[in-house]
């Protein structure tokens, strides 16, 4: 294998390492610092929130919740939502819910967010990268994000593999000789 072919692959794969890393820190390791990770799949939050972001949520006590916050809440057992907050009320028995509006959208949502179903406030977002991570989360573009992976690997130590071949190729003719 020539000297400038593995001086490359040094550089590809250790940019291809950190671009990983990186990945993996945005969309896995925020759960260290106690932060949801969600991707915008609408356009009702637009312009502050566009289709395809990453949208990092932390936790909020929800009595701590005001009147143009920005909240993210459960609709269902699996489906999200992020829109603002344009109105409380409180129902006398300390359960409050939430008026809840998409900046984008011309009304109000049909139906109050009850206090137990906001998860938080999204803190800082990203653009586009909802699009890799809602790719990665589904087939088929989770088996090709494994298949690369693999590939990668084998790549990654392919040339180490070969040139102990080399090598060991070399002693065994020098033995012969």
């Amino acid at each position: 294998m020539s000297r400038n072919f593995g001086k490359v692959w040094n550089c590809v794969s250790t940019v291809l390492v950190a671009l990983v890393v990186l990945l993996a820190a945005l969309l896995a390791g925020a759960r260290l610092f106690g932060l949801q990770v969600f991707t915008i799949l609408s356009g009702s939050m637009e312009p502050k929130y566009p289709v395809g972001s990453l949208i990092y949520v932390k936790s909020v006590d929800p009595s701590q919740v005001k009147e143009g916050d920005v909240i993210t809440f459960l609709l269902s057992d699996t489906v999200t939502a992020t829109h603002r907050v344009v109105g409380i009320v409180d129902q006398g028995d300390g359960a409050l819910r939430f008026r809840t509006k998409g900046d984008a959208n011309d009304a109000e949502d049909g139906t109050l967010v009850h206090y137990k179903n906001v998860v938080g406030t999204p803190v800082f977002t990203i653009p586009y990268l909802g699009y890799f991570s809602n790719w990665i989360t589904h087939a088929p573009g989770k088996y090709i994000a494994i298949t690369a992976a693999v590939v990668f690997l084998i790549l990654l130590f392919l040339p180490d593999m070969l040139k102990k071949a080399d090598e060991a190729d070399k002693k065994a003719a020098e033995r012969k000789q």
